[in-house]
């Protein structure tokens, strides 16, 4: 190779080139392309920086809650006997995760034990003699298990025997109004822990400025104490949009929903909790089957002879499923770069669409065309380069 050659390409690879600018007065190319940089800084000013806060890493809220419920009732109904209701009687069971359930309204059957009695009539139960009858079958929406005999069940109509407690459970009168109407003004105190991890922040509902004394006598509310971490139930129903009253005959689940969202570069020491209230069972007035929230549960007591009894409810209520959530963001170096160099990206493809509107759509688009490539001088040597044209008349 002469040494010419290896000069030349010495001098090629060393060589940079840059696209030829050929400026076009034209307000109407000239329009496009502020407006496209205007757009295009907007959504990233507008939404990408301050909606999105896309400079910043983010995590995820990871929470702990429990629940004390406090309230007295007294009912004195044709139902049963006159009664004192506490927390003890009403809260079933006393804790669980995240929710808590207040019963207000139900049906009791008492002095039950097991024996044989005839089942409620039903398309499947009743019958004309034993043959109708099968012994040991068991239908899990029945009462019992069958014992192979036809007995009265009244005058007139004829039941299937079977096993069960008895007398069996009537559940089809419920009362009304709900018998622990007065639940309405029972309180909860939620105590809500929360913590990102990778921010290395705590936090708990009960906020610092929150003393004993206070909290003895808050309850929360959205105009004068919205941080009292105290509620009252039948305000929690409101919120929610509904009747407490109209809720506690067949009950119902209702969600305490706290937001956790916190900006931790401007508002640290202001990341407070936020509340709202809404109901999560169906609610349809157009199919209404097994509307409500209910379920059974018994109370068992020896006789002094020996025999096994207990008290069955039915417990209808209200479930709170408390719902916490929540993002937290900080500054980060690797999303704010990522997303500088996205938007750099997105300004940088601007004029090359101008450049496709100048040679498509132009009126003098062949004008624009000749002038693609463009040859130079370079001084030392002769050079051809592929020039871009941006602009338009």
């Amino acid at each position: 190779m002469s040494k010419s050659s290896e000069n030349g390409c010495v001098q090629c690879f060393l060589h940079y080139e840059t696209p030829k600018t050929l400026v076009i007065p034209s307000k109407t190319i000239g329009c496009v392309f502020r407006f496209a940089q205007f757009v295009v800084l907007f959504y990233i000013v507008g939404y990408v920086c301050v909606v999105r806060k896309a400079y910043q890493e983010t995590d995820s809220v990871i929470s702990s809650v429990t629940t004390k419920v406090k309230g007295f009732a007294y009912t004195n109904t044709s139902y049963m006997e006159p009664r004192f209701w506490d927390v003890a009687d009403y809260v079933i069971p006393p804790q669980t995760p995240d929710s808590f359930f207040v019963m207000t309204n139900m049906i009791i059957t008492r002095k039950q034990f097991q024996s044989r009695c005839p089942e409620f009539p039903g398309p499947l139960t009743t019958c004309t003699d034993d043959c109708d009858c099968f012994e040991g079958h068991n239908d899990p929406r029945g009462s019992g298990i069958q014992t192979g005999r036809c007995v009265n069940f009244s005058a007139t109509v004829k039941t299937c025997q079977v096993f069960s407690w008895c007398p069996l459970e009537i559940d089809t009168v419920l009362p009304e109004p709900a018998l622990l109407a007065a639940a309405e003004d029972f309180t909860v105190l939620i105590k809500n822990s929360i913590t990102y991890p990778k921010f290395d922040f705590h936090g708990r509902n009960i906020l610092p400025h929150i003393n004993s004394s206070y909290l003895k006598t808050c309850e929360f509310n959205r105009t004068t104490d919205p941080d009292c971490p105290i509620f009252r139930l039948k305000d929690i129903a409101l919120e929610a949009g509904e009747d407490f009253q109209d809720m506690a005959v067949k009950g119902g689940v209702l969600g305490i929903l706290i937001d956790w969202s916190c900006d931790l570069d401007w508002w640290e020491d202001k990341c407070y909790p936020k509340y709202s209230f809404r109901r999560l069972d169906d609610k349809n007035p157009f199919n209404n089957v097994a509307p409500g929230y209910n379920f059974r549960f018994a109370k068992y007591y020896l006789t002094p002879d020996g025999v096994e009894t207990r008290t069955l409810i039915k417990a209808y209520g209200i479930r709170f499923d408390i719902i916490v959530f929540g993002t937290a963001g900080r500054f980060g170096i690797v999303p704010t770069i990522i997303n500088l160099g996205a938007a750099l990206t997105i300004l940088g493809l601007i004029p090359h669409v101008c450049d496709w509107i100048l040679l498509t759509c132009m009126e003098k688009r062949e004008v624009y065309k000749k002038n693609k490539v463009t040859e130079f001088n370079d001084g030392d040597s002769d050079s051809v380069s592929m020039g871009t044209t941006y602009g338009t008349q």
